[in-house]
């Protein structure tokens, strides 16, 4: 087992673990009490370590973990780096195998881990994957951030299996199959340390959000393959730093979905979808303007002009970025969700028609 820290810094480029679970803290003194526990009594063996990546907190989580969990292994970064950043220079000190980017909001199962451990042994093409994602408040459905595994339509909207846009589906065991996806939450997301360094990590520039989903894009870019082992389950809060309905959680989201799309997607398929998604966007700022969300309508406004303001300096990401035609990833979905979800009525992933043959992607 690796030493504890303390109230120190630490490096852990010396020393080598199997598996880091890397909880990344700012603030979260009371999910640290209730799901740390948890967490240690699932997890901790030989070839794993926890360890909580404090992002400059002001309350009193690093006294705790002192008192409380001096098997926790600690790094203390200096002030709120965001999800992405916050991540980047913690794994940077760790060297091990495999990390486990858990969210501090987590209940973990009994043996949660193993599952997603013998998966990755055995299929090294597979850069990463994620566990079955249930609501923390309602055992019985899929939790938003990650369901049971991630997707992306032709104009980059994200959804997954188990929910499709707003519609969250109870958890019948319908998708207990491990499935390729196109991306894994970051709630609960286990990746190749290789992997990630050849990816490049997560992009800093998105702070928070959707930045889990960049990174995947970036893995299949790479030939990476990601999926969704249900063997495994977590129970996830959710909303922990900012609720669904924050309009600085919808900027983040709509402004990060274009860095995304400017960074990944080959010249080919750039600008048409840009534009179109300029469209789709403004309607969807209208949609809040007239529901009596002003604030929400700001905030498309301000994504769309903050990406459009830096797109010179994303040039840099975009070129550095490699580049796969999207009918080459099989998980990219070929048609819109939005009118399948509000013209077509499909509120569910085994509604979706497929390109492909449908029973890789569904187990009914």
């Amino acid at each position: 087992m690796l030493p504890n820290p303390m109230a120190t810094n630490i490096t852990m480029n010396s020393i080598s673990i199997k598996t880091a679970i890397v909880i990344l803290n700012w603030n979260g003194e009371h999910f640290l009490r209730q799901f740390l526990p948890n967490v240690l009594q699932h997890s901790l063996c030989d070839d794993v370590a926890v360890v909580v990546a404090d992002n400059g907190s002001t309350d009193g989580s690093l006294a705790l973990l002192d008192t409380q969990f001096p098997e926790v292994q600690q790094i203390r970064l200096d002030q709120n780096y965001g999800f992405a950043e916050g991540y980047n220079r913690a794994l940077s000190q760790i060297n091990a195998t495999y990390y486990v980017l858990l969210n501090s909001d987590v209940e973990v199962a009994p043996n949660w881990l193993q599952p997603l451990t013998t998966f990755m042994d055995s299929h090294p093409k597979v850069a990463a994957c994620a566990p079955k994602i249930i609501a923390h408040t309602n055992r019985q459905q899929f939790e938003y951030a990650g369901a049971a595994g991630g997707f992306i339509d032709r104009w980059g909207y994200p959804f997954c299996r188990g929910r499709i846009l707003s519609n969250i589906e109870p958890d019948n065991r319908q998708y207990d199959t491990p499935l390729q996806t196109f991306w894994a939450s970051g709630a609960a997301l286990f990746i190749r340390a290789k992997a990630y360094a050849e990816a490049g990590g997560l992009d800093a520039r998105f702070f928070a959000h959707m930045e889990e989903i960049d990174l995947c894009w970036r893995l299949n870019n790479h030939g990476y393959q990601v999926w969704n082992i249900p063997q495994s389950t977590v129970y996830h809060v959710g909303g922990g730093t900012l609720p669904n309905n924050n309009p600085r959680k919808l900027y983040l989201n709509y402004r990060n979905s274009l860095y995304m799309l400017h960074k990944n997607l080959n010249t080919s398929a750039l600008w048409p979808i840009l534009l179109f998604r300029m469209c789709l966007d403004g309607l969807s700022g209208l949609a809040y303007l007239f529901s009596g969300n002003p604030q929400n309508t700001a905030a498309v406004i301000r994504s769309h002009v903050d990406f459009w303001r830096n797109i010179g300096a994303s040039q840099h990401f975009r070129t550095n970025t490699p580049k796969r035609p999207r009918r080459q990833i099989s998980t990219i979905y070929h048609r819109s969700i939005l009118i399948d979800f509000f013209l077509l009525k499909h509120r569910t992933f085994n509604g979706l028609k497929w390109k492909n043959d449908r029973k890789q992607y569904s187990d009914r």
